[in-house]
This record gives C-alpha cells, structure tokens and sequence, in this order.
C-alpha cells in the first residue's frame, strides 16, 4: 500500500503529458494540412548525379528553424535516403510517402548547425530550402504571380560525412537559384 498512491500518481501523470503531447500534435497537423507538396515526379527522373543515406531530421517554416510543419511524408524523423537527378531531389523517409523536390523549386542548398530538436557539429546538416508549389498559408510564404508561394526548409542529417558536400554539390547543380561561395543559412550559430 505504500507504493500505491506514488505509483498511481506517476500513472496519472505520464498518461496526461501523452494525452498532451497527442493533442498538440493533432492540432499542429491540423495548422499544417493545407502545406502539401504539389509536386509530381516525373516518369524519368534524368540522370542521378548523386545517391546518399541520410537520417531525415525535420522540415520547418523556411527561416524558422524551430518551427517544425506536419507536412505529409515529411512530419517524423526516420532513415532516409535523397536521390539528386537532373530533374529534382527525390527523399525516401522510410514509413513516409515520397517526396519530389523539383529543380525549379529549389531556392538554396546550404550547410547548417541546427533546427528543431537537432544541434550537431557545425555543417553537420543539410539544408534544402524548398518551395512546396502554390496555395497554403503560414509562416514563409511569398506572393508570387501565381498566387502564394510557399517556402519551407527540409534538414538532413548525411551518414557519411564525406557525402555531404557532394549532396550539395549534386543539388547546385539542377537548381535554377544562384548560390554562393560560402554559402550559410541563418540556422548556423
């Protein structure tokens, strides 16, 4: 009987931090169901320029690296794997659907240190900042002339360090966006 009531209230409040964490997580799919990747992948992908495993981390509001989205395909962490081919970036998180990133909708592939929930050592991730095709609402988002524009930020973590900058590079490659020498993003601290 002395272990009842701890034990009891230890029960109580493990089942209302879950029962809160599953609300907070409904509400934010619910924020987010508009945010839904209006790219296709073509039948031919082109050629691949690079094939790399990679644990996917996150993808947030582009610029706000703490603000995680619950977009379909891209909402938990997981093993992945990112293929560069001449027509796009395809991502395979395991358990996910697939994601294409079109060439044209790459705004900027970048190094970073940290986002939401991951600090690693400096350059450890990669950033792709992405557009994710017109309509949806919320933070990083630009009017274009065809309407909203949504630009969100997708962080990779690649198990082979000495493939890091050869994603980059494989990506520089087929995006339309200029990029810099020493390029660095905002979530670099």
């Amino acid at each position: 009987m002395d272990r009842f009531w701890p034990a009891t209230i230890t029960i109580a409040f493990a089942a209302l931090v879950l029962g809160l964490m599953y609300l907070g997580w409904r509400r934010r799919a619910r924020r987010d169901a508009a945010l839904v990747p209006s790219h296709s992948a073509p039948a031919d992908l082109g050629k691949e320029l690079a094939a790399v495993a990679v644990f996917y981390v996150a993808t947030t509001a582009h610029g706000v690296p703490l603000e995680r989205l619950a977009i379909k395909g891209l909402g938990f962490r997981g093993r992945a794997s990112v293929t560069v081919a001449t027509a796009g970036v395809s991502l395979r998180v395991t358990g996910e659907s697939d994601v294409f990133i079109p060439a044209g909708a790459i705004v900027e592939a970048a190094h970073a240190t940290w986002t939401i929930d991951r600090v690693v050592e400096t350059d450890g991730l990669v950033l792709i900042a992405w557009s994710l095709g017109t309509g949806g609402t919320g933070t990083g988002t630009s009017s274009g002339a065809s309407g909203t524009e949504t630009i969100v930020d997708s962080y990779l973590r690649v198990i082979a360090p000495e493939d890091r900058a050869r994603l980059i590079d494989a990506i520089h490659q087929i995006s339309p966006a200029p990029f810099g020498a020493g390029n660095t993003t905002e979530s670099e601290v």
